[in-house]
């Protein structure tokens, strides 16, 4: 099987090899096609409205092959070797292949195609001891095992598919290690997997895994167990690099404790480390998630002094939080030093600031810097509509809030929770009561909002309205 590639170890789970394949079952019967109704029985759509006007749909072309026809064929189905879980289904089959054609066995094919049938554990580590007389399986093939073993909760302990590994002259490397920690994490096994790698894979698994261990504990588990698990892992003799001290930091800033991580970055420093980009943008972050976004200069002034170099994703996180904290014109500032870094700004980037406007009361002002951002050749998003929808609303510019909805509406947009019912709001107190209505069969049309939250919503504008009238 190899060492598993960087990409692969990035990857979420879970992986799609390592997957549980389902039993076999036959495809359910397609229902019987409705009747059609004649012309004269179907009922003509209604017209839209002027103020709402629903995108044009237009059809997708069909895809192209190579050679330039339309409509190819069907690619024939996949063939399976094994379509029964049982095992003496199984060994019967081989047998019988073993007879007319042993040169083109694979074991790691047969091994996987028996597995994805919905083989247990049990009966898979059988079958592989019944093939490897024949054919001599290789640690690819004990790697199809370990998986398969790890991904079910009821399985034995993957010990033992290790121990084969080791008497077929086959040892675990570090992609046994990894493949088995992913499997037993992917199926929900944490604890199954700490173990596994504290007392039989530690001299074996390399920081790769180690640190993916201590991410998956770090998202699912409290912040104590996280602290338990790298004592375990430094007494097998498992060390925690910058990658470790980034996923704990991680950890701790999404859990809003910030002293704890300015804590664990002093013992970054102690154990020798230096923070990277990555790891002052996790705290800038978590700065912000606090709503302590003055606190974000400080960390972007303690990057240029340590020299280490910001990306896109430090000015935006620090444009973000300026304007979160209403320093709008030292976030404005920083749109000129980005393009002079290289790092243009971005629809995040316009976005989040415009949002800082918005909370100013310069909603105008986030409808100029709009115009500015198309001039520069940035689209903006739904995000970006909303936030203009929602804050014009609010500063009373009813009438440009309405343009930008109309905007929206041909551009398929949706409208966000918050957008919707400010806009609704708006509507209903000045009188505009159909147009609110229309917004209503948008948003549900759009499938923006759920039918009940949309019509709470409306209901509640319409309430207030006729309390106001009496």
């Amino acid at each position: 099987m190899g060492k598993l590639s960087p990409s692969l170890r990035s990857a979420k789970l879970p992986l799609p090899f390592l997957k549980p394949a389902p039993s076999p079952s036959p495809p359910p019967p397609a229902p019987p096609p409705s009747p059609s109704l004649p012309l004269s029985q179907s009922s003509s759509p209604p017209k839209p409205s002027v103020f709402f006007r629903s995108p044009l749909k237009k059809p997708k072309k069909p895809a192209k092959t190579p050679r330039g026809t339309l409509n190819p064929s069907p690619p024939p189905p996949q063939q399976h070797v094994f379509r029964s879980p049982l095992l003496s289904d199984a060994i019967s089959t081989f047998d019988a292949l073993v007879a007319s054609s042993p040169s083109s066995l694979d074991p790691t094919s047969l091994l996987q195609s028996f597995c994805n049938a919905g083989a247990s554990p049990a009966d898979a580590l059988s079958f592989l001891r019944h093939i490897s007389p024949s054919l001599g399986p290789g640690r690819a093939t004990f790697h199809v095992l370990l998986g398969h073993s790890c991904l079910h909760p009821s399985a034995p302990d993957p010990a033992a598919v290790l121990d084969l590994m080791s008497d077929n002259g086959s040892p675990p490397v570090a992609a046994s290690a990894d493949l088995a920690v992913r499997a037993l994490c992917s199926a929900d096994r944490l604890d199954d997997a700490c173990v596994l790698l504290r007392d039989r894979l530690a001299s074996t698994a390399d920081r790769f895994t180690y640190n993916f261990l201590v991410r998956r504990f770090a998202r699912f588990r409290p912040i104590s167990t996280v602290y338990s698990l790298i004592k375990e892992l430094r007494r097998a003799g498992l060390q925690p690099d910058l990658v470790t001290y980034t996923n704990l930091i991680d950890a701790v800033c999404r859990g809003r404790n910030l002293r704890e991580a300015t804590r664990l970055l002093g013992k970054l420093a102690d154990a020798g480390f230096k923070p990277d980009c990555y790891l002052y943008n996790v705290i800038m972050k978590g700065y912000c998630m606090v709503d302590q976004c003055g606190e974000v200069m400080e960390v972007y002034n303690r990057m240029k002094d340590e020299g280490i170099e910001p990306d896109l994703v430090t000015y935006n996180t620090l444009v973000y939080g300026l304007s979160k904290a209403g320093m709008i014109t030292q976030a404005k500032k920083f749109l000129d030093v980005m393009a002079d870094m290289g790092h243009f700004p971005d629809v995040v980037t316009y976005t989040s600031l415009m949002c800082g406007m918005c909370r100013k009361g310069d909603a105008v002002g986030a409808l100029k810097l709009l115009g500015e951002m198309e001039e520069k050749g940035c689209t903006p998003n739904e995000c970006t509509y909303n936030t203009l929808v929602m804050g014009l609303c609010k500063a009373k510019c009813l009438d440009k809030g309405i343009q930008l909805y109309q905007e929206m509406i041909a551009k398929a947009m949706k409208l966000d929770n918050a957008t919707y019912a400010t806009f609704v709001r708006a509507l209903c107190r000045a009188n505009k009561i159909a147009e609110a209505y229309e917004v209503f069969d948008y948003a549900i049309d759009s499938k923006s909002l759920t039918d009940v939250t949309a019509y709470m919503a409306l209901e509640n504008s319409l309430k207030w309205l006729n309390k106001a009238k009496v």
